[in-house]
């Protein structure tokens, strides 16, 4: 860049003289006028910022907009830094004409070199470090004009989370853009140098929205996002159902959001992930039993896994159970484990010790708060509840990360189990709400915390920051092994657990005399780690084939039994159906017999008749010869022949 030939704050005083800023904040019309209204307002509030500090003054009650429109400005920046307003300044002025410092009399173009920015004299000074982590103790001395002149030790140009100067306290970041809308039980997580906000809380409605707040700018835009359903679906642009108490996780160069409630809840778990490069979500299609649907659970990750406890599902019962998802598979397993686990519980908070222990502490029920500690061992599958040594934080739920709350933050050292506190906040500040995030990042080598939201009765959207007073371990510098008293470095942990389950601290020695021995008791322990690895996959390797000879004769009697099964089916069928054509003749014989039913009817009428015609006759034949015989005598008596017959 054509400015980067002056360290702050001269090449600030040489952008001002360039845009027309004069001593005592006087302003030239004719250097002004090449901006536009509201760059120019802006370039005069952090002018002013800069040099005279916070604004004080009244505000104007003459009526004259140029005024109160100067005034605004100025007094809209708040209590930004001096160095922040004096970096934007120069920022806004390269945007807005970038040739700027070739043009300006009073300064010639400089080699463009490796400058450090100044502070002002009246802000605290931060450690001084070139890019390999080295502090710069000698000047340079660069050419100009042909002649050799000697600079001043510069320091690295402060931006994004570098801005914050003190160590070990809460600081509100001085962010841009639109800012998201005030929430609590979000998701956040960090990918790439952005702290990415998903979903939430607002006023009893979930939210579904993506934010990002780039930790390099300092600057929130709101994600477009699309939707897919399935991998063989086209892309849509519908909306991603909104969500609370849910699980950010950054995983590759995606982050997943696991569980969550949501106003139609599903019977188990959904896993969504999201690719900021096509700026798309996407169900994850997983394998196994999913654990059933919740909210306010923790979700750790330990290596190539994730860890899920806990939580509060749609019936708004509480949880203690354990699952654990593999990555690489998607598979979800349910975990039996032993030992007397935390009770049922939300919004608690977790973290992973050595890969190896997962440490779970506070969280609620519907009737009280907790802050307990309990420490499950992943490789045994054991919980343990060991004693906590220092200031034990009171009960609570709704803390992340290093216990929030409350109006303090506290840190557990994992290997000694010693709580301290770090700083503390006073009165009803968004830091010390439920339901806010807290996000681990690593910037320029210092390791910073960073909170977003929260609900304390106000819903928040504030940022804040808490620089770590140690450089990070992942930084090639040169590291001092002193531990302070209110926060620890937590180096490779070796721990071991004893038989009644509490861990037991084996000391860190940082002596450099002891570097070696270090690295020797850590490559035999590695070894050994190794062997005893080794021989548990082995037998567990015997184990599974064991298994594996048993099913298959399990199988082999399961075919004998089905082949058995089928024949005596086979023989069922067979006299089903002699017993079916039975069937069939019988009721053709029942059809006939009908049939013959029927004609003897007729026949008995047929009979019947012929009866009553044949009594009917001898009835007759017997009138008549009762008329015969008696006309006979009575003929004979009157002397009357008889008829002839």
């Amino acid at each position: 860049m054509a400015s980067s030939g002056l360290a702050y704050p001269d090449r600030f005083y040489a952008a001002a003289a360039y845009a027309g800023f004069g001593a005592g904040g006087a302003t030239s019309s004719a250097a002004i006028s090449r901006f536009q209204n509201d760059v120019a307002l802006l370039l005069y509030g952090l002018h002013q910022q800069a040099t005279v500090g916070p604004c004080n003054v009244p505000k104007p009650r003459a009526w004259n907009p140029v005024e109160q429109s100067k005034w605004t400005s100025w007094h809209g920046l708040g209590s930004m830094p001096s160095a922040e307003a004096m970096r934007l300044f120069v920022k806004i002025l390269e945007e807005e004409d970038p040739g700027w410092y070739s043009r300006v009399p009073e300064f010639n173009p400089e080699p463009v070199v490796d400058i450090q920015m100044h502070k002002p004299k009246d802000e605290p000074q931060s450690v001084p470090a070139s890019t390999n982590g080295t502090s710069i103790s000698e000047p340079k001395i660069i050419s100009e004009n042909g002649s050799s002149v000697e600079t001043q030790d510069k320091d690295v140009i402060l931006e994004g989370l570098s801005t914050v100067i003190s160590h070990d306290e809460w600081t509100p970041l001085s962010v841009s853009g639109l800012r998201p809308k005030p929430r609590y039980e979000h998701g956040a997580t960090v990918l790439q140098n952005k702290m990415y906000i998903f979903g939430g809380n607002h006023n009893g409605r979930y939210l579904s929205d993506l934010q990002a707040l780039d930790l390099k700018s300092l600057i929130w835009s709101k994600v477009d996002t699309k939707f897919q359903a399935e991998p063989a679906d086209s892309t849509i642009t519908t909306q991603i159902a909104p969500c609370a108490g849910h699980s950010l996780i950054s995983w590759g160069n995606k982050f997943l959001s696991i569980a969550g409630h949501t106003k139609d809840p599903s019977e188990g778990i959904t896993v969504k992930e999201f690719d900021p490069h096509t700026c798309t979500w996407s169900i994850v299609k997983t394998y196994g039993k999913p654990p059933v649907s919740r909210g306010g659970q923790t979700v750790t990750l330990v290596g190539t896994t994730l860890v899920l406890f806990g939580g509060e599902d749609a019936k708004r019962c509480l949880l203690n159970d354990l699952h654990i998802l593999d990555l690489e598979t998607m598979t979800w397993d349910d975990v039996d484990a032993i030992g007397n686990p935390p009770s049922p519980r939300s919004d608690h908070a977790a973290a992973c010790h050595a890969d190896r222990y997962l440490l779970i502490f506070g969280g609620g029920s519907h009737a009280t708060c907790f802050n307990d500690l309990h420490v499950l061992d992943l490789q045994t599958m054991e919980w343990s509840r060991p004693k906590q040594q220092g200031l034990t934080p009171s009960p609570r739920a709704g803390h992340a990360g290093a216990t929030v709350g409350v109006s303090e933050t506290l840190v557990l050292n994992m290997s000694t189990l010693t709580w301290s506190v770090v700083s503390t906040v006073e009165g009803r500040v968004p830091l010390a709400s439920e339901g806010m995030t807290l996000v681990h990042s690593n910037y320029n080598g210092y390791d910073y915390l960073v909170s977003f939201g929260g609900y304390n009765g106000r819903y928040s959207n504030e940022v804040y920051t808490l620089k770590l007073s140690l450089k990070s371990d992942s930084q090639p510098i040169v590291e001092e092994e002193t531990v302070s008293d209110t926060i620890s470095r937590v180096r490779e942990p070796e721990t071991e657990i004893s038989q009644d389950g509490r861990i037991r601290e084996i000391a860190m020695d940082s002596a450099d005399s002891d570097l070696n021995n270090r690295n020797d008791e850590a490559s035999e322990q590695l070894v050994a780690d190794l062997k005893a690895q080794k021989e548990e996959l082995e037998a567990t390797i015997n184990r599974e084939q064991l298994q594996t000879v048993q099913l298959k004769e399990d199988i082999a009697q399961a075919e004998t039994r089905n082949a058995e099964l089928t024949k005596e089916l086979q023989a069922v069928r067979g006299q089903l159906a002699s017993e079916q054509s039975r069937c069939f003749k019988l009721e053709v014989d029942v059809a006939e017999l009908r049939q013959k039913l029927q004609s003897m009817d007729a026949l008995e009428k047929e009979v019947e008749l012929l009866r009553r015609q044949k009594a009917a006759s001898e009835q007759a034949a017997l009138d008549a010869k009762q008329r015969q015989g008696s006309g006979g005598m009575w003929g004979w008596l009157a002397g009357s022949p008889p008829p002839s017959q």
